[in-house]
């Protein structure tokens, strides 16, 4: 199972992910991260990614070798993280057959409704539980 978690700019939120998903131990999963940034990638890979690949090519590049996509819901849009994500990203991370797992951050112009509002913390722990979830559907 191949995890990738996409962030940018300064690669705190997904630092954050690698390293919830590392503390959960998850038997056979690979973390790839993938930065928008080289500062966004080293970030991820110092959390514990066991790779990481930095730009537009590497995460267009991966979505066809990952199973579970993790990052900000502004992956999905194109231009968001102050232009870093271009459109040809959005529209590969988009059409990508990975299960996207999502955090609900509401920076980019996006505001998704009928949340409960929690700390980004907490998102990211229901993210790493969905990851479980959807793990142990896969193992039946």
């Amino acid at each position: 199972m191949r995890i990738a978690v996409i962030d940018g700019q300064g690669g705190g939120i997904g630092k954050a992910i690698v390293e919830k998903l590392r503390a959960s131990d998850l038997p056979g999963v690979t973390i790839l991260a993938l930065g928008t940034n080289s500062a966004a990638t080293m970030q991820m890979k110092k959390a514990g990614a066991h790779e990481g690949a930095t730009g537009e090519n590497a995460i267009v590049y991966n979505m066809d070798q990952v199973d579970i996509v993790m990052g900000v819901i502004a992956i999905l849009n194109a231009n968001s993280m102050l232009g870093e994500l271009t459109p040809k990203m959005a529209a590969a991370i988009g059409s990508s057959k990975a299960k996207k797992i999502l955090i609900p951050v509401n920076r980019c112009g996006i505001q998704v409704v009928g949340l409960k509002p929690m700390n980004l913390s907490a998102y990211i722990d229901e993210a790493v539980e969905a990851v479980k979830e959807h793990l142990e559907e896969r193992q039946q």
